[in-house]
């Protein structure tokens, strides 16, 4: 029986070659050209990374209203490994201002390059190549810095107060700009605030942004902060600017205020009384002490594993070799291999090794009625299989004994996994961290339950994957994973975090299944540690988490 099992597992070939370092990239484009000759784009940057001949989206920077020449404040932040070519691509597109997603914005060009160019040369500036590969008149420039081990984060708060007034119908529509100095004299954007309009007395929302990015861990490093008046047009007026350190901020960690005289240089030539164009105040400096995910597994926070298989009647009858969930002696279908390939990374981080495992989409016995959430070895009590193997071997004893069926209703089981979550989530402790791996073949049908479940999820210790199984079209999947845009429950909510993770198997079908593990797994180190750094929970140390835990002898 688990001859499939072992033969799966010997082509796995997980491999993990050791990441050398971080970096990250910093993007800026000049001359946007747009089919809209009206008005000028909202321009927003993709970046990509290429695995085995196919594109996977890394991480998007913010959109930015008018801009032919936009400067990205978001950095990108990409493992480096030296013994791998790491191809890259960066899309620009005009996101319109009523849709933040990709599928209605118009592509404004796109770069591919490898990530060793970009650190050889520090800063790699190319044209942006449009449809057809022709080349216009617009380049991309993107800088690469490689991050120090100070990975300390800080809270930032700023207010104004009696700004210059720009405006001749209404006040100014202030945004601040704060750009660190660096060694050759260069600036690089480190924030740019949100714009509040009509005020000449703005109060900006605090903002997080690493030590690293800040100052490059240097506390004296100079700071050159800017104040704009924001136009429509991307014309912004110059309000005025002050120089700083993080050394200087840091004297707003004991509740005080410091402030800075806004000052505009040229009306500092021409005006005889000219005293500044206004005053910024730093209303909180606050040093956020930020955990890795190797700091919660080694304080004992286990990776609870749950996985659930789609055993709807859209897979075909399983006895015929056709069917999805065919079992041949020597070869596995696609279910297994998926559960195979990101089950073997999981269960290393789980120190009982005993997962649950759940069926949704069939009829089973005795009264064969309909079950969207059904443990597939039939003890509803204990849905647990003892490893990996296990949940294969419960998986190929269940297969004859349920009708297939249908529909695709995934809502059940991730209301099931979050209900043991939110049990996790009032210990206020970093012990268990749930991954739940959905196998499903089609479209599900219960999409709005699934948005808001998710969205209930998303405020809970757990992630979803999502595996497509087969050759069906899964375009509507994709938006569950929140990178297209953010995902909202039917009555609006926003999700808290990105929690699913959504890939088609076919795209990994002639790879091994360590590059789909790699595909599907990358976000949840980064998906636990915002979760638990979000809720301000640490890691348990490592002799809290021996004394708690009774180990036999």
């Amino acid at each position: 029986m688990s001859n499939i099992y072992e033969s799966a597992a010997t082509t796995l070939g997980l491999f993990n070659s050791p990441c050398l370092t971080k970096v990250e990239l910093r993007v800026a484009c000049k001359g946007i050209s747009d089919r809209d000759a009206l008005s000028k784009p909202d321009p927003c940057g993709v970046l990509k990374m290429q695995s085995h001949g196919q594109w996977f989206e890394v991480d998007r920077t913010e959109v930015i209203r008018s801009s032919i020449s936009p400067v990205f404040s978001k950095v990108f932040t990409v493992d480096y490994y030296f013994e791998e070519v790491q191809r890259l691509r960066f899309e620009l597109h005009d996101i319109s201002s009523n849709h933040n997603g990709l599928k209605e914005a118009d592509f404004l060009g796109a770069m591919e390059c490898t990530l060793g160019q970009i650190v050889s040369q520090r800063k790699l500036s190319k044209a942006l190549l449009k449809q057809g590969n022709t080349a216009g008149k617009s380049s991309i420039t993107v800088t690469a810095e490689e991050l120090s081990g100070n990975d300390d984060y800080v809270e930032l708060a700023f207010s104004a107060k009696k700004l210059d007034d720009k405006d001749f119908f209404s006040k100014s529509d202030p945004f601040l700009e704060i750009f660190r100095v660096n060694d050759d004299g260069t600036a690089s954007l480190v924030h740019r605030t949100e714009t509040i309009m009509n005020n000449l007395s703005p109060v900006w929302k605090s903002f997080k942004v690493s030590l690293n990015t800040l100052c490059s861990g240097d506390h004296e490093r100079e700071l050159k902060c800017t104040v704009w008046d924001w136009d429509s047009n991307g014309k912004h007026d110059f309000i005025g600017e002050f120089q700083t350190t993080f050394k200087e901020m840091k004297a707003a960690m004991d509740g005080k205020q410091i402030q800075w005289e806004c000052i505009n240089p040229k009306y500092q030539v021409k005006k005889k009384n000219y005293r500044n164009s206004g005053m910024v105040i730093l209303t909180m400096c606050k040093i956020i002490k930020m955990h890795s995910f190797l700091d919660y597994i080694m304080g004992g926070c286990q990776i609870q594993f749950t996985v659930a298989i789609d055993f709807t009647a859209s897979n075909g009858d399983p006895r015929n070799s056709c069917s999805l969930h065919y079992i041949h002696p020597y070869q596995p279908n696609e279910y297994l291999k998926a559960l195979i390939a990101v089950g073997e990374i999981c269960q290393d981080y789980d120190s009982d090794k005993m997962f649950p495992a759940f069926g949704f989409g069939a009829q089973i016995p005795p009264d064969f009625k309909v079950s969207h959430d059904f443990a597939v070895n039939f003890d509803e009590d204990n849905p647990e299989c003892a490893g990996i193997q296990g949940v294969v071997e419960a998986y190929q004893n269940c297969l004859p004994k349920i009708q297939l069926y249908g529909p695709t209703n995934i809502a059940p089981i991730i209301q099931k996994v979050a209900d043991s979550a939110s049990e996790e989530m009032h210990t206020k402790e970093a012990m268990e961290y749930f991954i739940l791996l959905i196998l499903t073949d089609g479209v599900i049908t219960d999409m709005a339950d699934t948005r808001e479940a998710i969205v209930h999820a998303s405020h809970l210790p757990m992630s979803v994957i999502i595996v497509g199984i087969g050759n069906a079209d899964f375009s509507d999947m994709q938006m569950l994973d929140g990178d297209d845009g953010i995902l909202r429950s039917p009555k609006g909510e926003p999700v808290l975090r990105d929690i699913v993770q959504f890939v088609p198997f076919h795209n990994f079908k002639h790879a091994s299944p360590a590059a789909l593990a790699k595909s599907v797994l990358a976000e949840v180190p980064n998906q636990v540690v915002d979760y638990y750094n979000g809720k301000g929970i640490k890691p348990k140390c490592l002799s809290d988490f021996e004394s708690s835990r009774a180990f036999s002898p």
